[in-house]
C-alpha cells in the first residue's frame, strides 16, 4: 500500500510502500516517553520504497538489546517521523499518526505489553466527550 505524510508544520514530506499487515503497538517504556503517549504505533516500510523532502532532527537510543534506534523527527515543531536501526537497514519504521492514509492501517500486533498502561489495553469503558 502506498501512503504519504508529513510533520505537523509540513517542512517534512515522505512517501512510501507499506506492508498492512505489519502495523503494530509498541507499550515499551521508552516508546511512551519518547511518544509522549501510552504508546506507540508504527508500520514497516522498506527503506527502498521511502522518500523524504526536508531535514529532520535525530535522536539515538541504544535500545535494551544494545542496538542503535534512531528516532526521527521535525526539529520545528517535534513531530515524530520514524524511525531505523542504524545505518543500512532494510525497512523504517513509519509512525501511524503521521501518515495521511492512518485510518486505513489497522493495528495487527502488539508488543512489550508487560510495560503497558494497566488502562491502555481497553479504552472501551472511557466516556466520549
Amino acid at each position: 500500500m502506498q501512503v504519504d505524510g508529513h510533520c505537523h508544520c509540513g517542512a517534512i514530506r515522505f512517501g512510501a510502500e507499506v506492508k498492512p499487515e505489519q502495523v503494530f503497538i509498541c507499550h515499551c517504556t521508552d516508546c511512551q516517553t519518547i511518544s509522549g503517549a501510552p504508546y506507540r504505533v508504527s508500520v514497516v516500510a522498506p527503506t527502498r520504497s521511502f522518500h523524504l523532502t526536508g531535514t529532520p532532527k535525530e535522536y539515538i537510543k541504544r535500545g535494551d538489546s544494545g542496538e542503535e534506534v534512531v528516532n526521527v523527527f521535525c526539529g520545528t515543531c517535534g513531530t515524530a517521523l520514524y524511525s531505523h536501526k542504524g545505518e543500512r537497514q532494510p525497512y523504517v519504521f513509519l509512525r501511524i499518526g503521521a501518515i495521511r492514509q492512518r485510518r486505513e492501517l489497522l493495528p495487527t500486533k502488539q508488543g512489550f505489553c508487560k510495560s503497558a498502561l494497566p488502562w491502555a489495553m481497553d479504552i472501551t469503558s472511557v466516556p466520549v466527550a
